[in-house]
């Protein structure tokens, strides 16, 4: 998701570059023209009649509708609701007349994916703080939590206040280098050590804590690793104060939004006709419950222990890592003469020194059991078989239909438990894609090449079922001619049309803007083939991409992603458009001209903490195959990578001073340092390492 500058590619001022582009347009767009016997320069071309109209947004929104429906459970990888829709689709393209026995006998090709973890039984999980006047025994699930970051392991050991579980020496302030060591002068080794959320001075802009925003001090993957060099036997971490507001805070505004939309359903629900009461009443019915469950945590104390699985993805620490609410720490404290952790929160946001101590007389007695298990999951692939000369030459329409399930590691609502329908991302991109295939199989007409579409699993979790198929392909990659992309498309807004890898192919650029005059659309244009979605799976194989968007918004990753806020006409013109390109590639007789450009491209998020975050200039691969470091598939030209001399296929070991050992490492790592910041490399190129130094600089605006 970052980019670089480029110059634009194949200029109208190489007349011979420009003639060919132009006539391969007007060629390929008279040629379909002539094959589906229409005029489509004619005023006319409005596209379809308006039943014909109706009809397909008719079909958009059945298919969109489903998908982002509760009963998918936000399409999860792991739920059952994901499997759900793979045979949906499967039944779509199958009714439509499509090759669908393409892997034994079915449409989907399997793959096993690691999920995060499970928690283990119940008493196998568990943690009781022991002082001398007793033991606490703390209840799962409402005093403590395993978290998945951790590993497993149990342990009795003493206890120790670590701050907030910092180590830092590459702090700044007021222009001069500045350590902050919660762990200085505190021997933690066989012990179990407790800490503090985030960081200190979370509120002031002048903090040497990158100001409002987080550092790489403040994620959980840099807090593991701190206690587990120093030797800890378990690490406890508690809520800091600024998140418990925060929750509550965020609690209060989206009970407002979930009132306000019941309301609305009631008053929708006195006006509809009977057919309709029940789907009305069933809606009804679960936005009260999600109203009454966010009434209960309002009423009750806003200091939760964090969920099992929202504290990160992939870890390989051996350390049992548990999450305890503050008023159990805040008991041990208080018994122990130490200062309470508001006060201690206090003290180290006026001074920025740490209050690290012994907790005199208390140890904790625990364990952690996590089960780390695999799930099968499938992308689902079906077949337009081409006729002619070119038959054996493919064109790939693809879609991802996994999504964040009830939440957790991706959630922009990290608090909220609950079904993130993903109705934009990425329910309307895949019933585009059911659509497109429809228009295409029932047309009346073969393409001359073999159409192949594609609806991916794993997105979510970093590209994993486009990255398999692209491996493991079962039409041959080198007669895979282009890849066409859909990848939220749902909320179409003043027009504005997103197309990326318009300078992947020669013949693109002006495809792309005769069609987006014809359809209304303000389009803007990305060169660059790489960026946040599975086409980039394929332009990584040399194959030209273009992939469609229709922009972030501030229901994106969150549960009030639901399908009713889409704009369905909006993704109607965008399968006009997307078909008219399909078309016209496959009515040409020569495939795309490919052009290799290494900018990575960028989207927009409606989320203000990433406006300043540094530019690398690489795209690690998903899923990470390394052990001690992190594989680069690709590095842009002219990026801070490239200037260090690293190249795709190295293995980044070190970035400044830190370590960079899985996926999660290198981002909190590169969060921890600021556009301008010089860092020194390191990285593995087959037997040999690598070191270099570079300045990063600013994330590239799409």
């Amino acid at each position: 998701m970052n980019g670089t500058n480029l110059t634009r590619l194949w200029p109208l001022a190489n007349f011979r570059k420009a003639t060919f582009r132009k006539l391969w347009l007007a060629v390929a767009l008279a040629v379909w023209a002539g094959n589906v016997g229409l005029d489509r320069a004619s005023a006319a071309d409005k596209a379809e009649t308006t039943a014909a109209a109706a009809a397909s947004e008719s079909r958009l929104r059945d298919t969109v509708t489903y998908l982002a429906s509760d009963e998918l459970e936000g399409r999860g990888v792991g739920t059952a609701g994901l499997d759900k829709a793979a045979e949906h689709l499967a039944e779509e393209f199958t009714n439509l007349g499509l090759k669908t026995d393409l892997f034994d006998g079915t449409p989907f090709q399997k793959f096993t994916l690691n999920l995060a973890a499970e928690m283990g039984p119940a008493e196998q999980n568990r943690l009781t703080l022991v002082g001398p006047k007793g033991e606490t025994v703390l209840k799962l699930g409402t005093d403590f939590n395993p978290l998945a970051a951790g590993g497993s392991g149990a342990f009795e050991a003493p206890l120790v206040f670590a701050g907030y579980g910092i180590a830092a020496d590459d702090l700044k302030q007021n222009g001069e280098a500045f350590k902050y060591d919660d762990y200085a002068g505190l021997d933690v080794k066989g012990k179990v050590v407790v800490v503090i959320r985030k960081e200190p001075q979370q509120k002031d802009a002048k903090s040497p804590f990158n100001g409002l925003q987080n550092t790489e001090h403040a994620t959980f993957v840099r807090k593991i690793a701190v206690a587990a060099d120093r030797g800890a036997a378990g690490l406890i971490i508690v809520n800091d104060g600024v998140e418990v507001a925060t929750k509550r805070a965020d609690d209060v505004k989206l009970l407002g939004d979930v009132l306000g939309k019941l309301a609305g359903l009631k008053e929708s629900l006195a006006q509809a006709p009977a057919d309709k009461q029940a789907a009305e009443a069933s809606e009804i019915r679960k936005f009260a419950e999600q109203a009454a469950e966010i009434a209960t945590r309002l009423a009750g104390a806003a200091d939760q222990p964090l969920p099992f699985d929202q504290a990160g993805g992939e870890s390989r620490t051996k350390l049992p890592v548990l999450f305890a609410t503050r008023s159990a720490i805040d008991a041990v404290l208080k018994a122990a003469g130490l200062a309470d952790l508001a006060t201690v929160e206090q003290q180290i946001d006026e001074d920025l020194k740490p209050r690290s101590a012994e907790i005199p007389g208390f140890k904790a007695i625990g364990e952690a059991n996590l089960v780390r298990k695999e799930v099968e999951v499938k992308n689902v692939i079906a077949v337009l078989e081409g006729e002619g000369p070119l038959a054996d030459e493919t064109i790939v329409v693809g879609a991802h239909y996994d999504h964040l399930g009830q939440g957790g590691m991706g959630s922009l609502a990290p608090w909220t438990s609950a079904i993130h329908n993903g109705a934009d991302d990425n329910a309307s991109g895949t019933a585009t894609l059911v659509e497109v295939a429809h228009r295409l199989a029932t047309s009346g007409q073969k393409p001359k090449r073999r159409i192949v579409f594609m609806a991916f699993t794993g997105e979510e979790r970093g590209l994993l079922g486009s990255a398999h198929y692209v491996r493991n392909p079962r039409f041959a990659l080198e007669k895979t001619i282009a890849m066409f992309n859909l990848d939220m498309v749902g909320r179409l807004k003043d027009e504005k049309l997103a197309v990326y890898g318009t300078g992947t192919a020669q013949e693109f650029e002006p495809l792309v803007d005769a069609l987006a005059g014809k359809y209304g659309f303000t389009v803007s244009k990305h060169p660059g083939g790489f960026g946040p979605s599975d086409h980039s799976s394929f332009y990584g194989k040399k194959i030209p991409v273009l992939h469609l968007f229709t922009g972030t918004h501030p229901d994106y990753h969150r549960p009030s992603d639901d399908s009713d806020k889409l704009n369905i006409e909006g993704m109607r013109r965008i399968t006009d458009m997307l078909v008219d390109v399909i078309q016209a590639t496959d009515a040409s007789e020569a495939r795309p001209s490919y052009i290799d450009i290494k900018k990575v491209e960028g989207i927009q998020v409606a989320d203000a903490s990433a406006a300043d975050r540094p530019y690398f200039g690489s795209m690690p691969a998903y899923p990470n195959p390394e052990k001690d470091g992190v594989l680069l598939e690709m590095v842009a030209d002219g990026s801070p990578a490239a200037a260090a001399g690293i190249k795709g296929g190295d293995v980044l070991l070190q970035i400044g001073e830190k370590r960079v050992v899985t996926l999660e490492d290198f981002q909190a790592v590169l969060s921890g340092f600021k556009p301008g910041d010089k860092v020194k490399t390191k990285v593995r190129r087959g037997t040999e390492t690598v070191e270099g130094e570079t300045t990063l600089s600013r994330r590239p605006r799409p």
